[in-house]
């Protein structure tokens, strides 16, 4: 069976443990990219984890590059290329200077991996996802972005800290934009099939839902010269292997929506099935007037990033 071929663009932290995460797990071979100024790296780095592999017993063709022929025909390309937030930054602030990058690289992975799907980490994550749809010329439905599925993970390993329960019985669903704009979903939180409501109290529960919003923030704080890329990373790669085995995983990402909770043409974040054709259903959950209203006003944010844009 041909291994399938997988391009991570970005080798800074997010991009390379991306890298590990997926040659862990053998999705495919792995190519990693980054721009001719930092020559060395991409390789160094593809080359340092190709040698960790008879120790971790994966098989994988792992190789770095800074220009896009070797890139050539990969089933997914994954953008983690643009500046990162630093202390007292929003992700609202990398606007401009991300756009341009993600443009730069939709293009670029369009021209060489005209069939692939690509899976958009950069922030401010849902003008990002729109811009790389509109640079590489893709259907909606081969274009997502990575947020919910780090946000929920956020919010289900809180939740199950709280609780004094393993994060695997957590499981927690989200909506709307990335960080701030993320609208939890209680009603739809439960761990070991027990609704949360019935084991953290609401105020409890309030306070894991704003640190859960701020958890980027928090860790950025912490870190003083960079953001977060393990959580990241992990959640980009889970996306990765339910569309390269086609597990048809219900997964939050940024997807395109249109008549989908009347959303008009934007990508937010909401429940997909994950496949080999990407984004291959859009799962509409019913919402209460209040997930209604907090719905709405992250999609009106997402909008107002999106005008900002010129492409």
């Amino acid at each position: 069976m041909q291994r399938a071929k997988i391009t991570i663009v970005g080798a800074g932290n997010v991009g390379a443990t991306a890298a590990v995460w997926a040659a862990a797990r053998e999705l495919g071979n792995i190519v990693l990219v980054d721009v001719p100024a930092v020559d060395g790296l991409p390789q160094g780095k593809a080359l340092d984890l190709y040698q960790a592999s008879p120790v971790e017993g994966f098989d994988a063709a792992i190789t770095g590059a800074t220009s896009y022929e070797p890139t050539a025909d990969s089933d997914l390309v994954i953008i983690t290329a643009g500046l990162p937030r630093k202390p007292g930054m929003s992700r609202d602030d990398l606007l401009s200077i991300n756009t341009t990058i993600v443009a730069s690289v939709a293009q670029q992975a369009a021209r060489f991996s005209p069939n692939a799907i690509l899976i958009v980490v950069s922030n401010p994550l849902d003008a990002m996802v729109y811009i790389a749809w509109k640079a590489s010329g893709f259907p909606a439905n081969r274009v997502l972005g990575q947020a919910g599925v780090l946000d929920a993970a956020r919010f289900r390993a809180f939740l199950a800290a709280e609780i004094g329960c393993s994060v695997k019985d957590v499981h927690a669903l989200l909506l709307g934009g990335h960080g701030d704009d993320m609208v939890p979903l209680p009603r739809y939180t439960f761990a070991g099939g027990i609704p949360i409501s019935q084991l953290v109290s609401p105020q409890r529960l309030a306070d894991i839902i704003r640190r859960t919003r701020n958890g980027g923030a928090e860790i950025v704080s912490l870190l003083k010269t960079g953001s977060a890329y393990y959580a990241p990373a992990a959640a980009t790669v889970q996306m990765a292997q339910a569309i390269i085995r086609d597990e048809k995983r219900i997964l939050p990402c940024a997807a395109f929506c249109d008549k989908e909770y009347n959303v008009g043409g934007y990508f937010v974040g909401v429940p997909c099935i994950l496949g080999k054709a990407g984004v291959e259903r859009i799962i509409e959950v019913q919402l209460d007037p209040d997930e209604r209203k907090a719905f709405q006003s992250s999609v009106d944010h997402v909008k107002q990033l999106v005008a900002q844009v010129k492409i």
